[in-house]
């Protein structure tokens, strides 16, 4: 049965200077909050933009418009016992919870518990970073988790509802492998699944579509060889698996050259998207150690896909992972930083808009205001 959900105040996600916010010990939003003062980093920038929600942690939003409404997907975090480490085990989350709002800066609704591990049955723990979409009447939410083998699979739950709750397939799709599934949608109607991620992500441990516990703990370490390439296959008509063996992404430079596994500025890491504009694709990533949101562009949703650009410099906390969406003739960037908390694990969502400079290029954004 559904439960209740929460109204919560709006923010004023765009504003340059808004107090009351709570935070973890030793952050200095928090102090400010308590002094009446503008939330503030440790290291005193003002931000760009305010957290979505403060009663829940957030992360990883995948944001979506469906009949005139903004939902967005995150990752819920919890503060779990887990120590850091650099394959993410302190990531510990374990269920989802979906937002939900009439308009950018207005009131946002957080729904309930929307789908559980315990209610997933090949799913062991670490339910990370979601997707979702919509066919007819079905919505479907796509999500990675590790299966009691410790390797990530990605799985998908269904639901009448866009707020849920989902029900779970079973099984994993077939073939899906590594985590961070983020499912776009053609013009012509077909759907396409990106999904990988390197360190944590296991995409290194699957290069063959099989997972191998003993592989690297990072990436091939071949820092003058083609980085690892995310990947993308097209979905079945149900939307339930692929129609196809996976693909991998080229990602190129300039020239016509992929980009290198040393180029950690560059490189792909995590956090795939991709959304249309003006007839082209843009593929979006994070680059992961560099801490960068970055793009590229393509004429086909396979690729190859030319780097153009950074969409976000660094935010406060470790990860940054995106969507980018139109609503009320704007584009906006969903995104999130460690605000609240002061704590890599713990984070929470924010949005601001996206501009397009008139060549298609996309103009990088700072998530703190000079």
């Amino acid at each position: 049965m559904k439960g209740p959900t929460m109204k919560l105040a709006s923010v004023a996600l765009l504003a340059l200077a808004l107090g009351g916010c709570q935070g973890g010990e030793g952050n200095q939003s928090a102090a400010n909050a308590a002094n009446g003062a503008e939330p503030r980093s440790p290291d005193g920038r003002r931000y760009l933009s305010q957290p979505l929600v403060k009663d829940i942690y957030t992360a990883d939003p995948s944001a979506h418009v469906w009949n005139g409404k903004i939902y967005v997907y995150p990752s819920h975090d919890i503060d779990g016992p887990t120590p850091e480490d650099d394959l993410g085990a302190h990531f510990e989350m374990r269920d989802y919870r979906i937002l939900s709002m009439d308009k950018i800066g207005g009131p946002v609704t957080v729904g309930p518990v929307a789908l559980d591990v315990k209610d997933v049955p090949w799913a062991d723990k670490q339910m990370w970073a979601p997707d979702a979409a919509k066919k007819g009447d079905t919505y479907y939410l796509y999500f990675p988790a590790k299966d009691k083998q410790g390797a990530f699979r990605i799985g998908v739950a269904t639901s009448k509802d866009p707020m849920g709750p989902f029900k779970a397939q079973p099984q994993p799709i077939k073939g899906s492998f590594s985590i961070d599934p983020a499912v776009f949608t053609d013009t012509d109607g077909q759907s396409y699944m990106y999904f990988g991620g390197i360190w944590g992500g296991q995409l290194q441990r699957n290069l063959s579509g099989k997972y191998d516990p003993n592989g690297s703990k990072t990436d091939l370490g071949q820092d003058d060889k083609p980085a690892i390439a995310p990947r993308v296959a097209k979905m079945s008509g149900d939307m339930l698996e692929f129609a196809e063996t996976p693909r991998e992404i080229q990602i190129v430079d300039d020239k016509g050259k992929p980009l290198l596994g040393g180029d950690h500025d560059r490189r792909f890491f995590e956090a795939s998207w991709m959304h249309k504009y003006n007839g082209k694709y843009y593929f979006s990533y994070s680059t992961g150690d560099t801490h960068y949101l970055v793009y590229a562009i393509g004429d086909s949703p396979y690729g190859p896909f030319t780097y153009k650009g950074r969409i976000l410099e660094p935010v406060e906390g470790w990860t940054t992972h995106h969507s980018i969406v139109e609503w009320g003739g704007k584009w906006w960037l969903f995104y999130a930083d460690s605000q609240l908390s002061g704590q890599t694990r713990l984070r929470n969502v924010k949005v601001t808009e996206l501009h397009y400079n008139p060549d298609g290029t996309i103009k990088t954004i700072d998530p703190f205001v000079k």
